[in-house]
């Protein structure tokens, strides 16, 4: 995981003995990214892994785990199905533009 910051400022090491909690998988490694994205924006620090690892012992089995910290699991799994009730609602960066045939008119 990367290093990150705590309450106060100052850059929190990563423990090598920290406990990881899986939260997602999934097959599809760009729904992983967009979930890794949210936990990030919510100051979650995440480690995406792939799990094909297992694919020599268990064929048809593959894709994308998110790890976090212990304490932070119950935090990310709330934004995860939150994002999930009400996918895209907070997203509305997309603009209607009208098209007209007619050229604009000269003054």
């Amino acid at each position: 995981m990367a290093e990150s910051r705590d309450q106060t400022g100052a850059e929190r090491r990563p423990n090598p003995n920290e406990k990881l909690v899986k939260v997602f998988d999934s097959e599809q490694e760009s729904e992983a990214l967009v979930v890794k994205g949210l936990l990030d924006s919510a100051g979650i620090d995440s480690d995406l892994t792939s799990a094909s690892i297992v694919q020599d012992s268990f064929p048809g089995l593959g894709g994308m785990i998110i790890l976090v910290r212990a304490e932070d699991a119950e935090t990310a799994r709330q934004i995860i199905a939150e994002y999930r009730r009400n996918p895209g609602e907070d997203d509305d960066e997309t603009a209607e533009i009208e098209i007209s045939e007619e050229p604009p008119q000269k003054s």
